[in-house]
């Protein structure tokens, strides 16, 4: 018997966004428990870490100083302020995952999203998740703890307007039970892994 029969592909950047509270972390959990080749883009912020975060695994946290030079170096796909604070996305490792046929998996918000989605153009996936209902968002964001009522305020505010850009994305998950959730995501990985103008032609882009 011969080899296996394979193309080379381009890396798929694959983005996940949708409102705070919504399950993205636990969806993004999913993936890459299912798909460990995935490598997570690594932001960088300004906000300080959270309970168990960790410099260079959650976030690369960094000062408003160092922020503002990596900007201006052109060091970011994307960027924006969210709730005061700072959000970068390294290009470097998005650009070699394209260009050699590996995955990345982002976790960002609908302004990063449209950036990379301009950048990337059929490279760039995109998955809006959703909460079962706004009733159900603002439980969870209460239940957390972490945040007061003029916070949770600006967040289902900013909840509302992000649903507005679905239509920019190419999936939804309606996020209502965690283990359905992630085998829809898991099927959209799959089935874009298989995109036929996905192939690399030889001597070709």
């Amino acid at each position: 018997m011969g080899a296996d029969f394979a193309f080379d592909r381009h890396g798929i950047i694959f983005i996940v966004s949708g409102p705070s509270g919504a399950g993205k972390s636990t969806l993004v959990e999913g993936l890459m428990a299912r798909y460990p080749e995935l490598t997570l883009s690594v932001s960088y912020t300004t906000r300080a870490p959270r309970g168990t975060e960790q410099n260079g695994r959650e976030y690369h946290f960094v000062d408003t100083e160092r922020f503002r030079a990596n900007e201006a170096e052109g060091e970011f796909a994307e960027w924006a302020e969210v709730h005061g604070a700072l959000y970068g996305t390294p290009r470097a490792p998005l650009d070699d995952a394209v260009a050699e046929g590996r995955d990345m998996l982002l976790d960002i918000d609908v302004q990063g999203a449209r950036r990379l989605k301009h950048l990337y153009r059929d490279s760039a996936v995109a998955i809006m998740v959703f909460p079962p209902s706004w009733a159900e968002l603002e439980r969870r964001l209460r239940d957390r703890g972490t945040d007061d009522d003029a916070t949770i305020t600006r967040r289902l505010q900013r909840a509302h307007a992000e649903a507005e850009e679905v239509r920019r994305y190419d999936y939804w998950i309606r996020n209502a039970e965690r283990e359905a959730s992630i085998a829809l995501a898991t099927s959209i990985v799959a089935a874009e892994r298989a995109r036929v103008s996905r192939i690399v032609v030889e001597g070709g882009p």
